[in-house]
């Protein structure tokens, strides 16, 4: 019975040794995760209007082929740009879903000739569907129309994000997050705060994979 107890203390040893090891990976795991929310939190508050060739309007839903709240706010939000001539062009980014009939992009792009925007003006793209692949494919059609700087819209918490993604696109670009967002109570931020994190964080992981 005595001869057994060394082994018992060592393997209680290791066990607690575990333990403090799981513990302290998930407390740098929490802290990092605060420190990626707050920095996502801050992030919102910075707008950078300056003027550019294009804004670049990140795609969101549409309701029977009418822009969502989020997305009209993105939108309304790229006309008051244009209109103030911190851009000459708009981009609108946004593919369709199998319910719609037409693509977010070109929702948005009808959206804004009727708010008075010549359609020489509106660049869309319709194949999207995430935020990665509407500014993949808003640089490229940039490209081909010798476009070379940008404003960048969404709504704030979705800011660092996009602008972490152009710029390891090479984007020469700026935030200008639409300022009358959908996202407006804390309510309705914080669920999108939560998911900002989750998708920040996995982007981190996988970016230097690609």
């Amino acid at each position: 019975m005595m001869r057994n107890m060394p082994a018992r203390e060592a393997g209680g040893r290791r066990k607690r040794i575990v333990i403090r090891v799981i513990l302290g990976l998930i407390g740098i795991l929490l802290i990092y995760t605060i420190f990626v929310g707050s920095t996502i939190w801050n992030y919102a508050q910075r707008t950078v209007n300056i003027p550019s060739d294009a804004a670049i309007v990140l795609g969101a839903a549409v309701w029977e082929g009418k822009p969502s709240p989020v997305f009209q706010a993105r939108i309304d939000h790229a006309l008051w740009l244009y209109d103030r001539q911190y851009v000459d062009k708009l981009i609108f980014t946004g593919g369709r879903s199998s319910e719609d009939e037409l693509a977010e992009s070109e929702v948005a792009r009808q959206y804004a000739m009727e708010h008075g925007v010549p359609e020489s003006d509106i660049l869309v793209e319709t194949a999207s569907t995430i935020t990665e692949q509407n500014l993949h494919y808003a640089n490229e059609i940039g490209d081909a129309a010798r476009l070379s700087s940008y404003l960048i819209v969404s709504d704030p918490l979705h800011m660092k994000r996009a602008m972490m993604m152009a710029e390891d696109m090479g984007l020469e670009a700026n935030p200008s997050p639409a300022s009358r967002s959908a996202y407006q109570s804390l309510r309705s931020k914080v669920p999108f705060l939560i998911r900002e994190v989750f998708y920040y964080i996995g982007y981190q992981l996988v970016a230097p994979f690609r």
